[in-house]
């Protein structure tokens, strides 16, 4: 079919935004009429719904018995930052960023704990930094998947398994969609609106034992907001937080929902069949790219290829040889042409990166969408091009 012609088959859902995600198929606000709505967090039954989802959690995910799981305030960002700010200035660290949010981290790290023995191990979007730069004796934080340049890390075999610092891994477009090596990690966060496609403001806390002996052993010199306090005293963690006490007030709502997210995840074969499908919905724009001509992904080694947040660049001179304003100009009109169409919304790049496309292939994503998808963005590569010739 000539890429002129508009494709006859359309995406059924066509959300492909890396977050907040598609919903999970056949998701329905029927499935939350059990909500416990209008109630106090602290009541007991309400309390034993926060407590199902941790349980539920720790099944769907694998995480380890020893490891502690809480509910927390303001996202994966909010679960990053209590641990950045309640754990680190105890031991030298290193932050390892490649995109977006992990350069964040650094910002956290360097400029507002103002941390003297701090190091940034950094790379340009596509690309990891050299992680065998990563010391043992270190405090390491890290983003597993790096949300805004499709980059992984294939495996965690750079960090020591006689490490004497602790791992803060940012897993939030990582968790339920690759494998996590949990012997190697000591505090984990993500949030339900990425690979599960839950609603947004909940963030998830994974303290390895380690981690718990950190916040035990170790006071900070600057004081704690009362949203990032996970001690009760010096030297006390309040488990009453990862027993589904929260800090502060969650939408039971939210939790319904991801609840009902979970139970999804459970019945389709839990883990394996999470990750399976993110494989799927990766290897349809693998196929895709390879046939291609003016698309590659941005991740330069495919070992490190995300199959969440799919990063992809132009290759075709006619757009590369734009200045990098114009790049974006034209990757915002191809966006906005398909979400004009109703085909697909939300999958242009992130604004820091470099121009693009990022298309989501979470778990919550069917594998026929991204199928249906592809010609359109044929088509729509096409008519920008050709507008893009005729303003010349």
């Amino acid at each position: 079919m000539s890429t002129t012609q508009k494709p006859a088959l359309r995406p059924a859902r066509p959300y492909f935004s890396s977050g907040p995600c598609a919903k999970r198929p056949g998701w329905s606000l029927e499935n939350l009429k059990g909500a416990l709505l209008g109630r106090n967090h602290r009541a007991g039954d309400v309390k034993a719904r926060l407590k199902l989802a941790i349980d539920r959690t720790r099944e769907v995910l694998e995480v380890p018995q020893d490891f502690l799981i809480g509910i927390v305030p303001a996202s994966d960002t909010g679960a990053v930052e209590m641990c950045l700010w309640s754990m680190l200035g105890a031991r030298p660290v290193q932050v390892a960023a490649w995109e977006s949010f992990s350069k964040d981290w650094v910002t956290d790290v360097v400029e507002q704990l103002k941390l003297t023995d701090a190091e940034a191990l950094t790379a340009p979007f596509g690309q990891l930094p050299d992680l065998s730069q990563v010391r043992p004796d270190a405090d390491l934080v890290f983003a597993w998947n790096g949300t805004t340049s499709g980059v992984r890390v294939p495996n965690a075999d750079f960090i020591s398994n006689d490490r004497e610092g602790i791992v803060i891994c940012d897993a939030t477009s990582a968790a339920f969609a690759q494998e996590l090596e949990w012997d190697k990690l000591d505090v984990v966060t993500y949030s339900w609106q990425k690979v599960m496609g839950g609603e947004a403001a909940h963030g998830m806390l994974i303290l390895s034992p380690r981690a718990v002996a950190r916040l035990e052993s170790y006071t900070p010199a600057w004081g704690l907001p009362k949203l990032f306090r996970m001690t009760k005293t010096p030297g006390k963690l309040d488990r009453s937080i990862f027993e589904g006490n929260t800090i502060n007030t969650p939408s039971m709502l939210c939790v319904e929902d991801y609840l009902d997210t979970l139970a999804w995840g459970q019945s389709i074969g839990g883990l394996k069949a999470l990750q399976a499908r993110c494989n799927a919905n990766a290897a349809v724009l693998t196929a895709w790219v390879e046939k291609t001509p003016w698309i590659d992904f941005l991740a330069a080694d495919p070992k490190t290829r995300s199959n969440t947040g799919v990063c992809l660049k132009f290759t075709d001179p006619r757009v590369t040889a734009l200045p990098a304003a114009a790049q974006k100009d034209f990757a915002a009109k191809l966006s906005g042409m398909l979400q004009k169409e109703g085909v697909a919304m939300d999958f242009n790049a992130y604004r820091d990166a470099p121009a693009g496309l990022r298309i989501w292939c979470g778990a919550t994503v069917e594998t026929s969408d991204l199928e249906a998808l592809t010609p359109w963005l044929d088509w729509a590569f096409a008519q920008t091009v050709a507008e893009l010739q005729e303003a010349a």
